[in-house]
């Protein structure tokens, strides 16, 4: 299983990640207030630490040293003479980053490399005060140090623009990779879920596209692309092929995400659904409007509800409407091959964030990190300012081996795994708690922000004591919140029946869900007819 993200300076994990991740990213005037996003869900069984590096300066010859996760040193890499402040997956300038992996060729990957995907995003986290600088410095560090990992899409933004940078090593020994990075046009929003994105390319618009000097060579030495065939050279195609497996399992994020956004485009499914010679995805849209924070976190919570591939509904989606679905997703059956959904809301979330990034307000204030743990459909998304210096505890600790109340993380999941049980009663009394404190989170927002603002015009340090101990103070009335609700849902939903006001309801099973049980078992439920009269009377437990 590989890591999804991760990098040990921000994130531990007792257990790697699966290779499995959405992103989601909205330019500056796709959104209602000017702000850029970044969405990022990283998936796998592990259990999230949340960490912050510290700014620094460096003596001239300082080296950084880039280890493994088994601690192995895999580069050394120089020091710039000041490397800036992350929280998460944000530096102190707003630069914010997420990505998914999608393997692609496996012939190329280069396990002497010295730099894994996730070393990148944290080198360029501590190096880039722009987007495009985060570009330079991954495709820059690759070239004198070697890429080790497979293929990866990069979502890169700042308070102006957004990127998308795609990579994937050249081959064993050839310490360098092969990448194209693309500049999202203002007003449009973009989505990427385990399969290159990025398809034909401009090669001559420098502002907007770049391109490493090998991504047409390599294909054509190793006989993926002919010049002479007249057919466009088409880099997801040629560096990511897909079966129609995998398109299921990627692809129906991607359209999901960006027929939501912009449902008058009426995006086909055919091309997720594995239809010979269906075009893929347009690789940004525009949306039909322009979304808001709320939006945001809305869109990242789906389970294809209300289409035809809705995980609510269904047999598989057991009595109660439950749209997880246990690992593995694909299986062999009677000479045929299936596969489950696979949505953008999975169970198997470590963490996600929805970096926000803003112009006209100070680099401190306008960065905000919406953090929260385990399935974007139950977390709660709290606010972490670039400019704060501490980290609420909750969500520092914690290990998968070990279940704590004292781990944010842990209660988050088991309010999710709890609520499998009875999900679609659960779920409304959980979106009502995501409600009552997202909500008021964004409603205080604007305030909040204002008064930062006011004291970092005075006094920089005071702001940052302001922002720190709101984000932590907010983030453990979360994690205290979800803790009460924990016990709120055992109580109401013990043993099956629906608890209130100190009764128990008998509610039964869907009629529906009653409907497939007696079709599979038409004679085993059945009373015979004389015994019907029977129902009228109580029956004792």
């Amino acid at each position: 299983m590989r890591p999804c993200l991760a990098f040990a300076l921000l994130f531990a994990a007792a257990a790697a990640p699966a290779a499995a991740c959405t992103n989601l990213l909205v330019t500056p005037g796709a959104s209602a207030d000017g702000s850029a996003f970044i969405t990022y869900t990283c998936d796998g069984e592990f259990h999230p630490i949340l960490r912050r590096i510290p700014a620094a300066d460096h003596a001239p010859g300082e080296m950084q040293e880039v280890r493994f996760w088994d601690g192995t040193v895999t580069a050394t890499i120089p020091w710039p003479a000041h490397s800036y402040a992350v929280v998460g997956l944000m530096n102190e300038h707003q630069v914010a980053v997420g990505e998914t992996t999608f393997d692609g060729r496996p012939e190329l990957l280069d396990e002497t490399g010295g730099l894994h995907y996730w070393n990148l995003m944290t080198l360029a986290l501590q190096r880039a005060r722009t987007a495009r600088e985060a570009v330079e410095v991954i495709t820059s560090l690759i070239e004198t140090h070697g890429y080790r990992s497979t293929g990866e899409s990069f979502s890169l933004c700042d308070p102006r623009e957004c990127w998308l940078l795609e990579m994937i090593g050249a081959g064993p020994g050839s310490n360098t990779a092969i990448w194209v990075a693309r500049r999202l046009p203002d007003g449009t929003v973009a989505a990427h879920a385990n399969l290159a994105r990025i398809g034909e390319f401009p090669t001559d618009d420098p502002q907007n596209c770049l391109y490493s000097r090998n991504v047409f060579s390599v294909a054509e030495a190793r006989g993926w692309f002919d010049p002479r065939a007249g057919v466009p050279f088409n880099f997801g195609e040629i560096y990511c092929p897909a079966t129609a497996q995998k398109k299921r399992y990627t692809a129906t994020r991607v359209w999901s995400l960006l027929r939501r956004a912009a449902p008058s485009l009426e995006l086909s499914p055919d091309f997720h659904r594995g239809v010979v010679g269906a075009a893929d995805y347009p690789l940004f849209v525009k949306p039909d409007r322009k979304l808001a924070l709320a939006d945001v976190m809305d869109l990242m919570r789906d389970h294809y509800e209300g289409t035809d591939y809705d995980m609510t509904q269904g047999v598989d989606a057991g009595s109660f409407g439950c749209p997880d679905r246990w690992r593995p997703m694909a299986w062999e059956q009677g000479g045929e091959t299936y596969t489950w959904e696979r949505p953008i809301s999975t169970q198997q979330t470590g963490f996600s964030h929805i970096a926000q990034c803003r112009r006209g307000l100070p680099d401190p204030v306008g960065g905000c990190l919406w953090y929260g743990v385990d399935n974007t459909a139950t977390t709660v998304w709290f606010p972490l300012y670039a400019g704060i210096t501490e980290l609420p505890p909750s969500f520092t600790r914690g290990r998968i081996e070990e279940f704590s109340w004292d781990s944010g993380w842990w209660v988050f999941n088991l309010v999710a795994n709890y609520a499998g049980l009875k999900y679609s009663y659960m779920i409304e009394d959980i979106r009502a708690a995501q409600r009552e404190l997202e909500g008021g989170l964004i409603a205080m927002q604007p305030a909040v922000e204002a008064t930062a603002a006011r004291l970092h015009a005075q006094d920089p340090a005071l702001c940052s004591r302001y922002l720190t101990t709101y984000s932590v103070g907010e983030a453990e009335r979360v994690a205290a919140r979800w803790q009460a609700l924990a016990g709120a849902l055992i109580a109401k939903y013990n043993d099956g029946y629906v608890i209130e006001d100190g009764r128990e309801r008998e509610v039964g099973y869907p009629q529906a869900w009653r409907d497939a049980v007696l079709q599979l078992r038409p004679e085993q439920f059945r009373l015979p007819r004389a015994a019907a009269d029977s129902l009228a009377t109580a029956l004792p437990y």
